[in-house]
């Protein structure tokens, strides 16, 4: 007699991921938080003061967190497996809920937030709490991950049916423990491909800059003029130069150098310092470039009004101090040209406010590419290698 089968229980384990591109699922996923991203400079536009700034950036802080749940979870599972998929499904519905709420959510619609807010955490985490079965360390740190969000979804609630600045405490707070859980906790335990996560990074980056082209387009509804259209014009050159900082040699060498590094702390580490954290600044920078765009279109001919003139020439600063920090966590050198350019930039804020909108777009369309200008020249043969490199496939 044929001895019986062993029995085995059944359990549900998503697939791991068996490719390093970024599938088009994921990108499906992302036109949610495309939504996101518009929903937070419309909710600054409207209240262009210090405080509708902050409280923009705050949402927009949260809403990133969450897409970097996501691009972590992605680079472990295989998003294509048909539960994974079911449940990024389920993750869009709830990220829209989200959406749709964030004009509101510093009024009426804070507690629908939070709700539905926590239910896009909860789907990622429970994902990989599932597929950290069997490996004990991983386990542990989605475990920790799982607690942090808890923490932080309670908070959040508390926040909304506290409202006004018990709100933005507790928000505040919300945040800085669910951000920080990773980097107290230690990043040994978890899981990554790096080539999709720096390809993930990088299409996110896109799709924040495309916010910028957006902004215009809405800024130029009352009609087009010769002035309109100038500064729209100056805007895409802008959202070009912008797109130049970072593809043209950054994003190549951050890449290679997240893949080549050991797997493991170090690598992990280099992730979620270089990629969830200071990423962020790059993306805040450019949400506040299209807040600054939006009403430079608005009104070419006047002065902007301090809060949107800070919004176009610090959304560029911040966006390159976020690129001298990258550059600075992965080599431990300071780009100068990029650093000494931000500062100039915040410091004439308020001349930017004496001009008119539509020269104060240009002037920071025409510095910054007289920096990349500068950059090409120096590092010209440098970047012909890299690039020859990425050409023949090396890197």
């Amino acid at each position: 007699m044929e001895a019986a089968a062993p029995t085995r229980s059944r359990r549900i384990s998503p697939a791991m991921r068996q490719t390093d591109r970024v599938s088009p699922l994921e990108l499906f996923f992302d036109l949610v938080f495309v939504l996101a991203i518009t929903q937070c400079t419309a909710l600054m536009a409207d209240n262009p003061s210090w405080e509708g700034v902050g409280q923009g950036l705050l949402v927009l802080a949260l809403l990133w967190w969450s897409w970097v749940g996501y691009a972590w979870l992605t680079s472990v599972v295989d998003p294509d497996d048909g539960a994974i998929r079911a449940v990024i499904f389920g993750a869009m519905i709830a990220l829209l809920i989200v959406s749709l709420c964030v004009p509101e959510a510093w009024g009426g619609l804070a507690l629908e937030f939070a709700l539905a807010y926590g239910a896009v955490r909860a789907a990622h985490i429970a994902v990989f709490a599932i597929a950290s079965h069997d490996e004990p360390e991983f386990r542990r740190s989605v475990i920790g991950l799982g607690i942090g969000t808890g923490v932080g979804i309670t908070l959040l609630v508390a926040g909304a049916l506290a409202g006004g600045w018990g709100q933005a405490a507790l928000w505040g707070l919300a945040l800085v423990l669910d951000v920080g859980e990773p980097y107290l906790f230690g990043a040994e335990g978890w899981k990554l491909a790096p080539e999709h996560f720096a390809e993930r990074h990088g299409l996110i980056m896109i799709i924040a800059l495309g916010e910028s082209i957006v902004a215009i387009g809405i800024g130029a509804e009352a009609g087009l003029t010769w002035g309109i259209t100038a500064a729209a014009a100056a805007g895409i050159l802008l959202t070009c130069a912008m797109w130049w900082a970072y593809f043209d040699v950054v994003a190549v060498v951050a890449g290679r150098r997240l893949a080549r590094a050991p797997a493991g702390k170090e690598r992990n580490e280099m992730a979620r310092d270089s990629y969830s954290y200071l990423h962020f600044a790059m993306v805040a920078g450019i949400v506040l470039v299209a807040l600054g765009l939006k009403k430079t279109i608005g009104d070419v001919d006047d002065p902007l009004k301090t809060v949107p003139a800070f919004a176009l020439l610090g959304g560029v600063a911040l966006y390159l101090l976020g690129h001298v920090a990258f550059r600075f966590r992965h080599i431990h050198t300071v780009n100068r040209q990029r650093l000494g350019l931000a500062l100039l930039l915040l410091a004439a804020v308020p001349l930017a406010t004496e001009v008119s909108a539509l020269a104060a777009v240009t002037a920071v369309t025409v510095a910054l590419w007289a920096m990349i200008a500068y950059e090409t020249h120096t590092y010209g043969e440098r970047r012909r290698e890299l690039r020859a490199e990425v050409a023949r496939g090396e890197i």
